[in-house]
């Protein structure tokens, strides 16, 4: 007979073997490379994840046997070639040492797939849910019910602030079906179903999007460092996070209250209030890099073929924080594309819907003529594009529900820009201005269809002498050009179109049925 010596040194010993056990890494795959996952085609494509140190991982798919080495951290990455459209497929992930069980990724699609990025209208889903309360599209019901698309996936990252890059991302890929995909972005799924309507080839959507962030909370601390003038938000941060772990406040009254007031609330049927913030400027999405560092850098470099951006609403800097915006831009576009490392991928982003001002609010920036012109500004860059919203926003709700229409556009952009479609994706862009007498002419691009003006006559059109005193302007189309002038201004030197927090009325098309994006001529 065994003494009790005997058993608790079993038990001791066999306590030591599993630990060892657990303690040896297993190959893991990002979890970007899951079931139902769709990879790009047409371009090399990154796998990656973690191993033991110095184990061999090898993965199979549709033919490919692709071999890499965890590097000294455990981590791996192989690049399958070339891919073409089509599946299901499965791959296969198996490390080198004895008894590792091969992990199998299930019902892989290959087609294309794009990233879906910003704030609260690129994050909030085609249902109003208990997480995203002011979401929801137009004729929701009616959408959720028809949203049957097995070649059509999306993976939602988690909400994720980070002061350093996360190699980590938590997520899972979902199969659009009429329950899934209320919990999915309304832009990103709009858009798949829009392109793969027309390509015929299956869709991914990698969704990456958090409510009130800014575009620097988006971008690198290296990006933001290596410009001088964007160096101060980091710099500011960085005293501020020193602050925090310095100092932290006590917030112990302000929970007991919260839960008090959620209590309440509960009981009334009324929404609970927000928990309030313990005070850590990392977990505030408004600052600098937090946004990238925990849902950007971990996807990178999940072969994509572009990105889809819808941001603006949250600016930083006060009354005048929209003259940064575009070098912040310019900015997270350039460091995106180099990190990425596919070249100038398309970047097409969402101009801001009108919203009328808020009473409450004197000091904001919200949706106002100086935030659309510098979201214009990205036009500058190569390979971008812009999708005007100018006629289908909401005068009190700064999520509009026509998200079907901005998907439509950003739908255009893509077809005509990065697959070739010969199709008009813009309306009419101001080109050029001359003074004929007592009137402007404006002359525009993206008008081979001729101008519309819909509904009667033209509105939100100003004009102003040297003077800078804009007062209301008749506008008229003659062929592809319009002729602006008022009885008021005798010698006109600039004009204005929609240039308003909310241009009631802009009118302005083209006769593909796409809106003029506002403008000026003048520069004061």
């Amino acid at each position: 007979m065994r003494s009790l010596k005997t058993y608790s040194f079993l038990a001791s010993l066999s306590l030591t073997l599993c630990c060892a056990q657990a303690a040896t890494a297993q190959v893991k795959p990002s979890a970007l490379f899951s079931d139902h996952m769709v990879l790009q085609s047409g371009m090399a494509v990154p796998v990656w994840g973690t191993a033991e140190p110095a184990e061999k991982v090898t993965i199979q798919f549709n033919g490919q046997r692709k071999s890499a080495v965890a590097d000294a951290s455990g981590k791996w990455m192989v690049r399958l070639a070339n891919l073409h459209p089509g599946g299901p497929f499965e791959m296969r992930i198996a490390g080198n040492k004895p008894g590792e069980t091969p992990i199998v990724v299930q019902d892989v699609l290959v087609g294309e797939v794009w990233l879906g990025s910003g704030q609260s209208n690129m994050d909030f889903t085609v249902a109003t849910t208990p997480r995203h309360y002011f979401a929801g599209v137009q004729n929701e019901a009616e959408e959720i019910a028809a949203a049957n698309y097995p070649n059509i996936r999306m993976f939602t990252g988690a909400w994720k602030n980070s002061y350093e890059p996360q190699t980590e991302i938590s997520g899972t890929w979902l199969v659009v079906t009429p329950e899934n995909v209320k919990e999915m972005s309304a832009i990103g799924y709009l858009f798949a179903r829009d392109m793969q309507k027309e390509l015929k080839v299956p869709f991914g959507i990698i969704t990456e999007a958090f409510g009130a962030s800014t575009a620097e909370a988006w971008t690198s601390s290296d990006a933001l460092v290596a410009n001088p003038k964007l160096k101060p938000l980091i710099d500011k941060f960085d005293a501020k996070v020193a602050a925090y772990k310095t100092n932290p406040p006590d917030i112990t009254a302000a929970l007991k209250a919260w839960q008090e007031a959620v209590t309440k609330a509960q009981a009334a049927g009324q929404r609970p209030p927000r928990r309030p913030s313990n005070g850590d400027p990392v977990g505030d999405q408004h600052n600098p890099t937090v946004m990238y560092n925990g849902m950007i850098a971990p996807v990178i470099p999940y072969a994509i073929r572009g990105v889809l951006w819808y941001q603006g609403e949250a600016i930083n800097g006060g009354p005048t924080g929209y003259k940064l915006y575009p070098l912040l831009q310019s900015t997270l576009i350039n460091d995106w594309r180099q990190r990425w490392g596919e070249g100038n991928f398309p970047f097409y982003i969402c101009q801001l819907a009108p919203l009328k001002a808020w009473p409450n609010r004197p000091d904001t920036l919200y949706n106002n003529p100086d935030v659309r012109e510098a979201q214009a500004t990205v036009l500058s860059l190569p390979n971008t594009g812009m999708a005007v919203t100018i006629d289908i926003g909401d005068p009190v709700n700064i999520h509009p529900k026509d998200k079907q229409d901005v998907a439509d556009r950003l739908t255009r952009i893509a077809l005509a820009n990065t697959y070739g479609r010969k199709i008009e994706f813009a309306g009419p862009m101001y080109d050029s201005m001359k003074v004929e007498g007592n009137a402007i002419r404006i002359k525009f691009t993206h008008v081979s269809t001729g101008l519309v003006a819909r509904g009667g006559e033209l509105r939100t059109f100003m004009i102003a002498g040297e003077d800078g005193k804009f007062v209301p302007a008749t506008a008229r189309i003659d062929h592809d050009t319009l002729l602006v002038s008022s009885r008021d201004v005798a010698e006109p030197a600039a004009v204005r179109y929609a240039w308003d927090n909310y241009p009631e009325g802009c009118n302005l098309y083209n006769g593909d049925g796409l809106p003029a994006a506002p403008f000026r001529t003048d520069t004061w």
